[in-house]
């Protein structure tokens, strides 16, 4: 009689040990109190502007949330466009990601920071559009790119391109 209860036991705790894991996703989410993109306004603003190739302009991207209180915490995402291929934007030197809490209005910025290449050259990435994503998940926004061709670093095809660390707005 006394395996009765072991075998319970050993049942009810792999039951247990099943159920802390779930195995469904939340539609690309991967911490469900991270910011959305469902769930900001997410703003392209005006940007400085390289004028000529070699030099440096920046884009500046807002959020502000639009629905119950968020975290961003880590690096923005973003991939520039060439019409089929996609190279992903790299995260500024020497900058330090913080935990950001929004709620309902308040807003964040970071900027895209980019060196202008040389229209109709190889030493350059004519860009598109630019996707933007937000730490915690896989949903992405897309924005025209109106800025000019893109330098690349590389042979590898990277963007001469970073990202900066989100900074609070306002108060």
């Amino acid at each position: 009689m006394r395996a009765f209860p072991l075998t319970v036991t050993a049942l009810a705790a792999a039951l247990l040990l099943t159920a802390c894991h779930s195995g469904g996703g939340d539609s690309g989410n991967k911490n469900s109190s991270a910011c959305k993109i469902g769930g900001v306004s997410l703003q392209i603003g005006s940007a400085s502007v390289a004028p000529a190739a070699g030099d440096s302009g920046e884009v500046p991207v807002s959020i502000t949330n639009q629905s119950a209180p968020c975290t961003l915490d880590d690096f923005p995402g973003a991939v520039l466009k060439d019409g089929g291929t996609e190279h992903k934007v790299g995260v500024l030197a020497g900058a330090k990601a913080q935990k950001l809490k929004l709620s309902k209005g308040d807003s964040a910025s970071f900027t895209i920071s980019y060196v202008r290449g040389k229209a109709n050259d190889k030493s350059g990435l004519a860009a598109k559009t630019v996707e933007i994503s937000l730490p915690g998940s896989t949903a992405t926004r897309g924005f025209p790119w109106s800025y000019g061709p893109v330098a690349l670093k590389d042979a590898s095809g990277r963007p001469n391109a970073a990202v900066s660390a989100f900074q609070q707005v306002g108060d």
